[in-house]
């Protein structure tokens, strides 16, 4: 059994329409289906809120402005490139950090997951929130700098190679699927 997940965060279709990169969700998808050949455990975080959108708050300036996304059928789900398979975790977050409102935490102490590999959109969303975070509970970090998305390019760049280096391995994802063979 690996200690290793890849986390695939916020890759649902709202959020996904707005990725220029058209080679994103195919590297993405090279990524997950490495993952699974390999044994490695994927898990889903995903942004989600009650139905009446009773868990946003206005003064958040995120999520206070965009109160109803997830109202048209299918907005929230995964983007089908890399939809889970039935039995890999769906994660809900209610906030930018994949621990914020969730419970990763006890998914990833109860399967013994000390090293993730995050993915997802935005880079200077959920990538950095929750490796922020992770970071400080003492996970062991991969990045994969083309597994993680951001619409602001400078952002992604000053991120990947100066910010997250601090805190985790910035790699790519060719170089980590080779690394699982």
């Amino acid at each position: 059994m690996t200690d290793t997940a890849l986390l695939v965060m916020d890759v649902q279709n709202v959020i996904i329409q707005r990725v220029t990169d058209d080679g994103y969700l195919p590297r993405l998808a090279r990524a997950v289906g490495a993952a699974r050949d390999a044994g490695v455990p994927v898990l889903y975080v995903v942004i989600g809120f009650r139905p009446g959108d009773t868990d946003y708050h206005p003064d958040n300036k995120v999520f206070g402005q965009d109160r109803g996304m997830g109202a048209a059928p299918g907005a929230l789900d995964v983007h089908a490139a890399v939809a889970p398979r039935e039995g890999e975790p769906v994660i809900t977050k209610k906030r930018i950090s994949g621990f914020a409102g969730s419970d990763l935490e006890l998914v990833l102490r109860s399967n013994g997951i000390r090293h993730l590999v995050l993915t997802g959109v935005a880079t200077s969303g959920v990538v950095l929130s929750t490796l922020r975070e992770a970071a400080d509970l003492d996970y062991r970090l991969t990045v994969p700098s083309d597994g993680c998305h951001d619409f602001d390019e400078e952002v992604h760049r000053v991120l990947t190679e100066k910010v997250f280096p601090m805190q985790a391995d910035v790699t790519t994802i060719d170089d980590w699927v080779r690394g699982l063979a």
